[in-house]
């Protein structure tokens, strides 16, 4: 009798990968990073015009300067302006930003290049007027929005960095000690500034002679007895703000 033909030998079972599906799922979850593109360099241009425009009008005029005219100044159309600055509030938010920044720069790059403590005073002060620092007036006003994490830490840089001017102009025995950072900051913002209510945009040429007159006073030791407290920042922010 025949023997039975031999039963094939059943198929090794395919081995399950039970990875695959996991490794098949992240890969698809993995995405590659968008990049964000960079600013065209005349759109770069035009923000800057259109800062440094709404700076000057915002120390003439105040913070109900016409856009049209800052629009104007800066060379750009109105639909520009809106581009990148929806509303007056985001403008002169970003103009507060702008200036705050450059005089914090001036602080510390004046600190760091002139040897003599007094003289790093006097270089910072004719920069800050230069860099129209009247134009922070705006964050005095009821319906600015002060409390502005961006503006927080640039107001904390700003007054960081000039206290330091300050304390090492009066550590070094040439800045008088009955003076605090905001006395600084108060005179320097009205003497950089046109007289209100005329048109006196020619007061340019007096700004640096009697800013130097100010500082001709803070020199020590005082010639004077200066009535009232030192003024400090916290002071002007309650006073003021």
């Amino acid at each position: 009798m025949k023997s039975p033909a031999s039963t094939p030998a059943a198929a090794p079972a395919a081995s399950v990968d039970i990875a695959a599906p996991a490794r098949a799922g992240a890969a698809a979850r993995i995405v590659t990073p968008t990049r964000v593109p960079k600013p065209r360099a005349d759109a770069v241009r035009n923000r800057e015009r259109i800062l440094v425009a709404a700076r000057e009008m915002l120390v003439e005029s105040g913070a109900e300067a016409p856009l049209d005219e800052i629009a104007r100044r800066a060379g750009v159309g109105n639909a520009t302006l809106y581009r990148h600055f929806p509303d007056r509030a985001a403008l002169v938010h970003h103009v507060v930003l702008y200036v705050m920044d450059r005089v914090t720069a001036e602080a510390e790059d004046s600190l760091a290049a002139e040897p003599d403590a007094f003289a790093a005073l006097c270089r910072f002060t004719h920069a800050a007027a230069d860099e129209r620092i009247g134009a922070l007036c705006p964050m005095l006003s009821g319906d600015f929005d002060r409390e502005h994490p961006e503006l927080l830490a640039a107001r904390s840089a700003l007054e960081a960095a000039v206290e330091a001017l300050v304390a090492t102009g009066q550590r070094a025995g040439l800045v008088r000690t009955d003076i605090g950072v905001g006395d600084l900051m108060v005179a320097l913002s009205q003497l950089s500034r046109p007289l209100p209510g005329t048109d006196c945009l020619g007061a340019d040429r007096f700004v640096h002679r009697h800013l130097q007159l100010f500082l001709d006073g803070l020199r020590a030791p005082a010639r004077s007895e200066l009535p009232g407290a030192a003024a400090t920042l916290q002071d002007l922010r309650r006073k003021t703000m």
